[in-house]
């Protein structure tokens, strides 16, 4: 089977100062997270490869945040506080881009699947890594 045509997609933060592009399939698949980070945030995971994403500007910015066991890198803009992606630890070498950080008007098809992040090292095992 054909991989997915992708598309570019920007986004970034609230204020701005932080902006990305990055590629992904036309008709998105999102995770909505029920851990406890991603319920206060409300994050909608976009998880893309590190060679679909690239960082535009911003980079001086961003605020690091880790917990737990250390791998996931939450990512904040300094600024207006929004972590618009970060490095997940589902996958260390991608992103988990914010769904709802991405600008207005480019997002068509969304599939959203949910993800038991409250009992993370069980529900991990399902989720397909690229």
């Amino acid at each position: 089977m054909d991989a997915p045509q992708k598309i570019e997609y920007r986004g970034g933060c609230h204020c701005g100062t932080v902006r990305y592009k990055v590629r992904a399939p036309t008709e998105l698949e999102v995770f909505d997270c029920n851990c406890s980070m991603c319920v206060m945030t409300g994050y909608r995971h976009l998880i893309v490869s590190a060679e679909d994403f690239t960082l535009l500007k911003g980079k001086e910015a961003l605020s690091e945040y880790c917990f737990n066991t250390g791998i996931a890198r939450h990512l904040f803009c300094r600024e207006c506080g929004i972590k618009s992606f970060y490095v997940p630890r589902s996958h260390p070498d991608g992103y988990s881009v914010n769904l709802r950080c991405l600008d207005p008007g480019q997002v068509g098809e969304v599939s959203v699947l949910a993800f038991d992040g409250t009992h993370w090292e069980d529900a991990i095992s399902g989720l397909a890594k690229d």
